[in-house]
């Protein structure tokens, strides 16, 4: 089972980050209804201390499926155009629901703090989800900053707001610092094959061998 601390909030949208809890070390980071929990809080889709009793299979199912949904849109605008069924079925998320209105109220130190009305529903969220991710489809600026991820075997997506659009990882800590150790290990490889075939010299009697031919 996936730790909370598997998950990851560093693709830069919410849409983008839900698929993130399918890719990766763990593979599933929505491993049950409390990473599930978890993720709606780190998300920013729910304030902290929002009552998530309600957070049960049915919605790890439904979460399971719009992440499936967005990975699959997500992929295909990159490599050319979503298909027009996976477009209906987005629409249809990010109509199915209306997000829940965050409130603003003092805390007990005098400071504002973020709180919902009431319990959030199920489909209120995916709708959330899906509206920020066609709002990020259908902005051409943010379009140019998606990049997919170019560690090995990952297929993470997420936006590069970098300083020359350089960011070539999702996470240099994760898959970047992966690179660096392969690389490592490729050059000291090359360096030890190298340095085995310098010790080993030219074979005894060659040169005789060579002369006598």
């Amino acid at each position: 089972m996936a730790a909370h601390g598997d998950l990851r909030f560093d693709c830069g949208r919410i849409c983008l980050d839900l698929a993130a809890t399918a890719d990766g070390i763990p593979a599933e980071r929505l491993a049950g209804p409390e990473e599930l929990r978890a993720w709606l809080v780190g998300a920013g889709l729910v304030p902290p201390g929002t009552p998530l009793d309600g957070v049960d299979g049915r919605w790890l199912g439904r979460f399971r499926a719009l992440r499936e949904l967005l990975r699959r849109v997500v992929h295909d605008e990159l490599r050319g155009r979503a298909a027009d069924a996976d477009l209906a079925l987005l629409n249809s998320a990010a109509g199915a629901g209306t997000p829940p209105a965050v409130c603003a109220v003092r805390a007990a130190d005098g400071a504002l703090a973020r709180t919902l009305p009431g319990p959030p529903d199920c489909a209120g969220l995916l709708a959330a989800v899906a509206r920020d991710a066609i709002g990020l489809l259908t902005d051409a600026e943010a379009r140019r900053q998606l990049r997919q991820c170019e560690g090995e075997s990952c297929t993470l997506v997420y936006l590069d707001t970098s300083r020359g659009r350089r960011r070539r990882w999702c996470s240099s800590e994760v898959c970047g610092n992966r690179e660096r150790v392969a690389r490592h290990r490729r050059r000291t490889t090359v360096r030890r094959k190298q340095e085995g075939s310098a010790g080993q010299g030219p074979v005894p009697g060659a040169e005789k061998y060579s002369a006598g031919r």
